[in-house]
Protein backbone atom coordinates (compact mmCIF):
# COMPACT_ATOMS: atom_id res chain seq x y z
CA UNK A 1 0.00 0.00 0.00
CA UNK A 2 0.64 3.56 -1.26
CA UNK A 3 0.45 6.31 1.58
CA UNK A 4 -0.18 9.98 -0.23
CA UNK A 5 0.38 12.90 1.70
CA UNK A 6 -1.56 15.83 1.49
CA UNK A 7 0.53 17.67 -0.57
CA UNK A 8 0.11 14.69 -3.24
CA UNK A 9 -3.78 14.95 -3.01
CA UNK A 10 -3.68 19.03 -3.20
CA UNK A 11 -1.90 19.00 -6.46
CA UNK A 12 -4.68 16.37 -7.94
CA UNK A 13 -7.28 18.57 -6.73
CA UNK A 14 -5.38 21.47 -8.57
CA UNK A 15 -5.64 19.26 -12.01
CA UNK A 16 -1.82 18.69 -12.10
CA UNK A 17 -1.21 16.38 -14.77
CA UNK A 18 2.02 14.77 -13.62
CA UNK A 19 0.91 13.68 -10.20
CA UNK A 20 -2.21 12.50 -11.45
CA UNK A 21 -0.31 10.10 -14.29
CA UNK A 22 2.16 9.05 -11.12
CA UNK A 23 -1.04 8.28 -9.07
CA UNK A 24 -2.16 6.19 -11.18
CA UNK A 25 0.54 4.17 -12.10
CA UNK A 26 0.96 2.82 -8.91
CA UNK A 27 -0.57 -0.39 -9.39
CA UNK A 28 -1.10 -1.11 -5.30
CA UNK A 29 -4.22 0.02 -2.99
CA UNK A 30 -3.63 3.52 -2.24
CA UNK A 31 -4.56 5.17 1.31
CA UNK A 32 -4.38 8.77 3.12
CA UNK A 33 -4.33 9.37 6.97
CA UNK A 34 -7.23 10.37 8.50
CA UNK A 35 -5.13 13.49 9.66
CA UNK A 36 -4.61 14.02 5.95
CA UNK A 37 -8.90 13.87 5.44
CA UNK A 38 -8.81 16.49 8.58
CA UNK A 39 -5.95 18.92 6.74
CA UNK A 40 -8.24 19.19 3.28
CA UNK A 41 -11.54 19.49 5.06
CA UNK A 42 -9.94 22.16 7.27
CA UNK A 43 -8.67 24.03 4.51
CA UNK A 44 -12.06 23.69 3.11
CA UNK A 45 -13.39 27.30 1.71
CA UNK A 46 -17.26 26.55 1.94
CA UNK A 47 -19.74 23.67 2.39
CA UNK A 48 -19.66 22.99 -1.51
CA UNK A 49 -15.70 22.72 -1.32
CA UNK A 50 -16.45 20.37 1.91
CA UNK A 51 -19.05 18.05 -0.23
CA UNK A 52 -16.35 17.60 -3.26
CA UNK A 53 -14.10 16.89 -0.46
CA UNK A 54 -16.05 14.46 0.49
CA UNK A 55 -16.38 12.57 -2.23
CA UNK A 56 -12.77 12.70 -3.67
CA UNK A 57 -10.98 11.01 0.28
CA UNK A 58 -13.94 8.26 -0.29
CA UNK A 59 -11.67 7.20 -3.95
CA UNK A 60 -8.91 6.20 -1.22
CA UNK A 61 -8.52 3.87 1.60
CA UNK A 62 -8.08 5.90 4.74
CA UNK A 63 -6.45 4.86 7.83
CA UNK A 64 -7.35 6.09 11.21
CA UNK A 65 -5.21 6.42 13.90
CA UNK A 66 -4.67 3.90 16.58
CA UNK A 67 -2.76 3.55 19.79
CA UNK A 68 0.02 1.93 17.35
CA UNK A 69 0.30 5.41 15.30
CA UNK A 70 0.02 7.66 18.50
CA UNK A 71 2.10 5.84 20.41
CA UNK A 72 4.93 6.13 17.40
CA UNK A 73 4.23 9.75 16.17
CA UNK A 74 5.10 10.58 20.08
CA UNK A 75 8.07 9.03 19.53
CA UNK A 76 8.80 10.81 16.47
CA UNK A 77 7.87 14.64 17.94
CA UNK A 78 10.22 13.65 21.25
CA UNK A 79 12.93 12.82 18.76
CA UNK A 80 12.61 15.14 15.92
CA UNK A 81 10.48 18.12 17.32
CA UNK A 82 13.12 20.48 18.59
CA UNK A 83 16.07 18.86 15.84
CA UNK A 84 14.10 18.94 12.70
CA UNK A 85 10.64 20.96 13.70
CA UNK A 86 8.91 17.85 13.22
CA UNK A 87 5.02 19.01 13.84
CA UNK A 88 2.40 17.00 15.01
CA UNK A 89 0.32 16.10 11.68
CA UNK A 90 3.42 15.64 10.09
CA UNK A 91 4.59 12.78 12.78
CA UNK A 92 1.32 11.23 12.61
CA UNK A 93 1.37 10.55 8.97
CA UNK A 94 4.93 9.51 9.15
CA UNK A 95 3.70 7.06 12.19
CA UNK A 96 1.04 5.77 9.94
CA UNK A 97 3.42 4.89 7.32
CA UNK A 98 5.91 3.57 9.66
CA UNK A 99 3.30 1.55 11.89
CA UNK A 100 1.83 0.31 8.47
CA UNK A 101 5.08 -0.31 6.60
CA UNK A 102 3.16 2.00 3.72
CA UNK A 103 5.71 4.30 1.00
CA UNK A 104 4.74 7.46 1.31
CA UNK A 105 4.30 9.17 -1.62
CA UNK A 106 5.36 12.97 -0.42
CA UNK A 107 6.39 16.47 -2.49
CA UNK A 108 8.05 17.40 0.99
CA UNK A 109 10.57 14.97 1.34
CA UNK A 110 12.65 17.26 3.41
CA UNK A 111 9.76 16.70 6.06
CA UNK A 112 10.36 13.13 6.54
CA UNK A 113 13.77 12.38 5.24
CA UNK A 114 15.41 12.39 8.21
CA UNK A 115 13.35 9.79 9.88
CA UNK A 116 14.63 6.37 10.56
CA UNK A 117 13.31 3.67 8.12
CA UNK A 118 10.57 5.81 6.48
CA UNK A 119 10.49 4.77 2.91
CA UNK A 120 9.71 7.46 0.70
CA UNK A 121 8.46 8.19 -3.13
Amino acid sequence: MILLDTNVLIEILKGNQNTIDKVQSFNITLAISSITVMELYYGALNKAELNKLEKFVSLFYIVQLNENISTQATKLVKTYAKSHTLDIPDSLIASTALVGKYKLFTYNVKDFKYIKNIDLI
